[in-house]
């Protein structure tokens, strides 16, 4: 065994085992069945049968872990079937690379690592991130141990898809990353060869179609991803509503009856999905929204200024699109690069997916998080036990950062120099709760302050000693200065925590960790620029059966539980009536309440509930909610002690109003918050996380800023839901049938009529009976006929049926009705005209030719034919005029130059309708786009387009 020569160790104590007993030995083991079934149609999923896992981890933990985690193909002996296993595969490969790399000073100090180690895995107590469990000790892959990235990209071709093929190696790794893409010339800034760049905006969308194919790890998770633009960069507003505008398509899509869930197979089709956006603010640009000042929008090339705007209108931008879809979010440039700790060798120009690593260009971070309520005994925390694990998880860490694989050199090479780590937690909200702090309290912050500040001083102090044993990291010299300062800015912000509202022994040792870590730190150096972030803890989150993820507060007081049989059902949060016991109540009224809770969903109204405890239970949603600002200040209260960032996400209700959540933004910038994403309830068709409500209650609003203090009763309201009731049409009735042509596909609509002339049922038979578009019309207009009967409006289908576009397309023989995008499109502007009213109609901006046209415009000529039967066309001299087309094409807000061409029209009328050059008629292509920069149709070069009148291209150059 090859052991460091020195005598100084890091320090790594037994605290929770003893040399002669196994940790595994100390906990109750059973075997059980992993299973896991799609919520959509009950099918199974994932399945492995005879697992085996402690008696106390939930199933839904099993679950996660023996899909997720467990390694080896299905059903072959090299399969993992036991989390002894997986812990033994981790734990073992972290023990022997630390003892082949001189890390503790003896045989009994590494033994002493692994039994601790394993001991806070199978406990439940800690974890490493999703990576470490995926690749760490697998044979034959690569042992990518980190989780975040953040990646660099220049102004060059080769640098952007570089970009692309780095994303998805670390994608395929099962990590995320992120780039700031301000180096990226914007769209109004020229190329050498001429013509305009595509700008940052454009690039986004090749990698997010890639990130939307990669499955993270191999596994279920989708790929995780940033993309970061400045705020003077000339393409910012684009960048600001790239996503808000997806968003609209994604609510037109689902009301068309797409399946557009959050992982539903429709939502591919729109973009920027995959990718959490975010703008880089500095405090010049914040201090321009307070002055209502100008704001300049320089080129990336040359500096220059290529448009001044108002900084308050520019945000009024940002705060809109934030409103309306919950992107982009904000990081806070300046806050962020006072805080860093290599400043001499570069600036902090982007982060991780979640906004909570933050460091150089080309580098990664190592996560793991502490399980806080796992060191809360009786309401007393325990510290010693927190500081071991906190040493022992910050200490495997330091061992992986080392030996792992990396997907790219500069990664790697930067992660070696700079070894940065991020040690966090999960659970807070459950600890504050089960100690009787509310979240939103002066209490529950210094709280959270005092111990965010002992997990990282302790962490820096353990870093200060393995430095003095490994020697600090590479890039320490050269940013010994930053590195020093950022540490006593930490150590004085510990020292303004109010010590009146934290028990004195947790307060100290966190004060005593600074002092530590900063007189060691200045003899011996650090092990690590970075030791700490709050990251998210999603899925290791419930690997340790938490139930607050990261810095959250609880989503609800109920849970759903997972039955081991198969099933669910809601539970109160075992976090209530521990919270309870300490607020002093005894088990009757615990019992009380708690049923209380289980039975209504909510604490509020509960009997014998204290009002004044009511801000305890409060939680992200429901009828008790925090209110946002809350969760703004406890990041504030944290934010001095980590050395990243938070990842959280503030829950604003869905009555906040735009200006609410601008303000929210200047607020966080000015409480030192380094980055701030929100969520309005409601903002987004899918949304991820619901809250468990009484039965057949709808959801209740959030109770906003303020918890009326006496609460007498619940009054529950009974909703009695009508059942729709079929009415169908007489035997005897009267009906209407057009016949129509589109293109060149002929049919016939009849139309079933009840007494009072309303539609009741439609038939669709169209030429070439036997086909599929025939069986498919025949299909549609049967669940049409049932809708109608069953009471949908016929202006509900209007609205949603017309405009959808597909073949048959284009000219039809109708006078009322020139151009149809669609059969289905031609049919519904058909039913409209025949059963809505005129004033209808005009909403839906449906109305005939002689509708648009009266009066007659001067210079205009209508032409009218009428209807003809059987296989006949219309007589050519009936074909619309140009013009006609062009505003029928305005009127329906569509503007397509291929159901002109499917029109036959010629393109001398095409020009003269819209008052364009006129191109060649040799050089016309039937699928050729119409030029962006000046509306001439362009023709074929090679595999590209090019504009014959200005010379713009397609794509290629």
């Amino acid at each position: 065994m090859a052991l460091a020569p020195e005598q100084t160790g890091i320090g790594i104590r037994r605290h929770f085992t003893r040399p002669d007993v196994h940790p595994y030995d100390e906990v109750a083991w059973d075997r059980r069945d992993a299973r896991i079934t799609n919520w959509a149609d009950g099918s199974v999923a994932f399945e492995q049968l005879g697992v085996e896992f402690p008696t106390d981890w939930s199933v839904n933990a099993t679950n996660i872990v023996a899909q997720k985690y467990f390694r080896g193909t299905l059903g072959t002996p090299e399969r993992e079937s036991s989390l002894r296993q997986v812990i033994d595969r981790v734990a073992d490969t972290i023990t022997t690379w630390g003892t082949e790399g001189g890390y503790f000073a003896d045989e009994a100090e590494a033994e002493a690592f692994r039994a601790e180690l394993k001991h806070l895995l199978v406990t439940q107590k800690a974890a490493f991130n999703s990576p470490v469990w995926f690749n760490i000790g697998v044979p034959g892959v690569p042992q990518q141990a980190s989780a975040c990235f953040i990646l660099s990209v220049d102004d060059a071709m080769d640098s952007i898809l570089n970009w692309y093929r780095e994303e998805g190696t670390i994608f395929k790794g099962g990590s995320g990353s992120g780039v700031n893409l301000s180096k990226i010339r914007s769209s109004v800034e020229p190329l050498k060869g001429g013509g305009t760049a595509s700008g940052p905006v454009s690039f986004m969308r090749g990698a997010d179609a890639s990130a939307g194919t990669i499955k993270s790890g191999g596994k279920t998770r989708r790929a995780a991803k940033m993309v970061i633009l400045d705020v003077s960069h000339p393409d910012v507003e684009e960048f600001i509503w790239v996503k808000a505008r997806e968003e609209k398509k994604i609510r037109v899509l689902e009301q068309a009856g797409f399946d557009m869930s959050l992982d539903g197979k429709d939502m591919a089709s729109v973009q920027y999905q995959n990718a959490n956006n975010s703008v880089r603010v500095t405090d010049e640009f914040m201090q321009a929204v307070v002055d209502d000042a100008d704001w300049q929008l320089r080129a990336v090339t040359s500096g220059e200024v290529v448009r001044t705007v108002k900084a308050r209108d520019l945000m009024r931008q940002f705060a809109q699109a934030t409103w309306e879809c919950a992107d982009p979010g904000m990081q806070y440039d300046t806050t962020i690069n006072r805080w860093h700790t290599a400043a001499n060798t570069d600036r902090i120009n982007g982060s991780n997916p979640c906004s909570e690593y933050m460091h150089i260009d080309n580098s990664a971070c190592n996560l793991a998080s502490v399980n806080l309520l796992e060191f809360l005994h009786d309401g007393v925390f325990d510290v010693d036990g927190f500081k071991q694990a906190c040493a022992v998880m910050f200490t495997g860490q330091e061992i992986l950062v080392g030996r792992a694989d990396y997907p790219t050199e500069p990664i790697g090479d930067n992660s070696r120099k700079f070894r940065q780590l991020g040690l966090g937690y999960a659970n807070l909200g459950a600890l504050l709760m089960a100690t009787g702090a509310p979240y939103d309290s002066a209490e529950g912050r210094a709280w959270a302050a005092a111990i965010t500040s002992l997990m990282t001083g302790h962490a820096y102090e353990v870093s200060a000693r393995t430095a003095a044993r490994m020697g600090p990291f590479a890039g320490f010299s050269e940013n010994r200065e930053h590195m020093l300062r950022v540490l006593d800015m930490h150590r004085t912000a510990a020292a303004d925590i109010d010590e009146e509202l934290v028990p004195s022994e947790l307060l100290g040792a966190a004060q005593e960790a600074w002092d530590e870590a900063c007189e060691l730190a200045d003899q011996f150096g650090v092990r690590n620029s970075q030791a700490s972030v709050l990251a998210p803890t999603g899925t290791i989150g419930l690997m340790m059966d938490c139930d607050t993820t990261g810095i959250e507060p609880d989503l609800g007081l109920v849970k759903t539980k997972k039955l081991v049989g198969g099933g669910t059902m809601s539970i109160v949060n075992q976090t209530v009536p521990r919270a309870l016991r300490n607020l002093g109540y005894d088990e009757s009224a615990i019992a009380e309440i708690v049923a209380y809770v289980d039975e209504n969903k909510t604490i509020v109204g509960a009997p014998g509930l204290n009002p004044d405890h009511l801000g305890v239970f409060a939680c992200s949603m429901g009828d008790n909610t925090i209110h946002y600002l809350g969760h703004v200040k406890m990041m504030a209260a944290v934010q001095p002690f980590i050395s990243g960032a938070i990842s959280k996400t503030v829950n604003m209700p869905h009555e906040a109003s735009v200006e609410d959540v601008e303000q929210l933004h200047i607020d966080a910038w000015r409480m030192g918050v380094k980055a701030i994403a929100i969520y309005r309830d409601g903002c987004k068709v899918s949304q991820p996380l619901s809250m468990t409500k009484k039965d057949g209650e709808e959801d209740a609003p959030a109770a906003g800023e303020v918890v009326e203090r006496v609460v007498e009763k619940v009054v529950e309201k009974v909703i009695t839901v009508k059942e729709p009731v079929r009415r169908k049409l007489p035997r005897s009735r009267t009906s209407k049938t057009f016949e129509f042509r589109v293109a060149d596909c002929k049919g016939f609509v009849s139309v079933g009529q009840y007494e009072d002339g309303r539609p009741g049922e439609i038939f669709i038979r169209i030429s070439k009976q036997g086909s599929t578009l025939a069986g498919i019309m025949d299909a549609f207009a049967v669940s049409i006929s049932y809708g109608l009967q069953y009471g949908v409006p016929l202006r509900a289908y209007v609205e949603t049926f017309t405009n959808t576009r597909f073949e048959p397309a284009g000219m039809t023989d109708d006078p009322d009705i020139r151009i149809a995008s669609s059969l289905v499109d031609y049919m519904f502007r058909r039913l409209a005209v025949e059963y809505l009213s005129y004033e209808e109609r005009l909403e839906l901006g449906i109305l005939t030719v002689s509708e648009r046209t009266q009066p007659t415009l001067p210079g205009v000529e209508e032409t009218v034919t009428e209807t003809v039967q059987g296989d006949a066309y219309a007589d050519p001299k009936s074909v619309p005029s140009a013009s006609d087309l062009a505003r029928e094409l305005e009127d329906q807000g569509r503007n397509e130059p291929s159901l002109l061409e499917r029109a036959g029209v010629t393109d001398a009328e095409t020009a003269a309708a819209r008052d364009v050059p006129q191109v060649q008629p040799q050089a016309r292509t039937s699928d050729a786009p119409y030029c962006m920069q000046c509306g001439v149709q362009m023709v074929r070069a090679g595999s590209c387009h090019a504009c014959p009148s200005c010379g713009s291209t397609s794509g290629c150059s």
